[in-house]
């Protein structure tokens, strides 16, 4: 039975009232040892709820404080980012400007170098033209040259050259000769007459009167002289002489020399002034061109002109030429008046003007020297 109750107590080991069955010499002490576990149980307890109250209380504590630190950080993030906005905005500032600037300077300097390209081309236009009016009046000088040489050549004392002696020609060929062979519509007879104030020759032993109507028309031109056709002076010529002189059979090219002689750029020089070689001209340009360009007449023609600057040369009759020499010497003639180099009386440059009135008339009606 002893074995039995020792297999039982270790069977059930949680059961503490076994050992009043079996009492011992302490058995007295048995109920106060069961109050002490009792007590330090109750002990052990409070104990932990404290421990748990303390572990609570400082996990609040670290979770305010992580709260106030996120807050903090927050705060800091949140400054940074503000500041980066003012940077970012003044950058972008900068950029703006600076790419307005680079615009306006781009700008600039492209304008700037398309007026040096225009004033380059201006340049270059102006000196192309002094070099082809150069190389123009070069021309004309070595045909002068040329043509003074060989009357030079021609005169003889046996048999001199009227050319070179005018006091031989009639005062009616001599009159004919005070023509211009080159644009400016300028002679040297003319230009000496007018630097020396010495008065023209008379055309000839003729009783003349002033007509009271034109001279009146041609002082009150002399007071303001001009070359615009709204004067009743020009007016009068422009209708009686001028434009029936220059009227020819090919309209539209009497048209533009009319313009060219009004703005003094015709130029007339003898065909002879060609640089072609003798051998590379064809037979025809030997012999001179057969054909008026004015006129649209069959006639040799000995000169040819040029209108302005084109380059175009257009080849006229004798009869033509004559006509439009006396219509650029009557040009020439008021051109000085109106330039101040004419110091004469009024009444003989009325004569002088006259003059010329009459060599446009008989140049319109078909005479003109032989030697044109």
């Amino acid at each position: 039975s002893q074995a039995n109750f020792e297999e039982d107590g270790q069977e059930q080991p949680g059961v503490g009232h076994w050992k009043t069955l079996m009492p011992s010499k302490d058995s007295k002490e048995g109920p106060e040892t069961g109050c002490q576990d009792a007590g330090g149980g109750e002990e052990t307890q409070s104990t932990e709820q404290l421990n748990v109250s303390r572990l609570r209380s400082s996990s609040v504590e670290i979770r305010e404080k992580g709260s106030e630190f996120l807050k903090e950080e927050l705060h800091r993030a949140q400054k940074e980012l503000k500041l980066k906005d003012k940077e970012c905005e003044r950058l972008s500032k900068v950029r703006e400007q600076l790419e307005q600037e680079l615009e306006e300077l781009t700008a600039s300097l492209f304008e700037e170098a398309h007026k040096m390209v225009r004033e380059a081309n201006t340049k270059r236009a102006a000196s192309e033209k002094q070099l082809r009016e150069a190389r123009g009046k070069i021309d004309m000088l070595q045909a002068e040259v040329t043509a003074l040489k060989t009357l030079v050549i021609t005169s003889t004392p046996s048999s001199p050259n009227r050319e070179l002696h005018p006091q031989l020609q009639s005062p009616s060929k001599a009159g004919f000769k005070k023509g211009h062979g080159r644009n400016k519509s300028t002679s040297s007879a003319m230009v000496s007459a007018v630097s020396q104030n010495v008065p023209p020759e008379p055309v000839s032993h003729e009783c003349k009167e002033v007509d009271s109507i034109l001279f009146a028309e041609f002082q009150a031109w002399k007071e303001s002289p001009t070359l615009d056709k709204s004067s009743s002076f020009l007016d009068r010529i422009y209708r009686e002489d001028i434009a029936p002189c220059l009227d020819f059979t090919k309209q539209e090219l009497s048209e533009l020399v009319r313009v060219a002689v009004e703005e003094n750029t015709l130029t007339i020089e003898p065909v002879a002034s060609q640089t072609l070689p003798v051998m590379k001209m064809s037979a025809e340009e030997r012999s001179g061109p057969k054909k008026c360009a004015l006129s649209g007449l069959p006639r040799t023609c000995k000169h040819r002109i040029m209108l302005g600057d084109s380059g175009n040369y257009y080849y006229i009759s004798p009869s033509c030429r004559a006509r439009i020499t006396a219509v650029c010497n009557f040009f020439t003639y008021i051109r000085y008046i109106q330039q101040g180099l004419v110091r004469q009386d009024v009444e003989l440059m009325y004569w002088e003007v006259m003059r010329l009135r009459r060599e446009m008339s008989l140049a319109k009606l078909g005479f003109y020297p032989s030697e044109m």
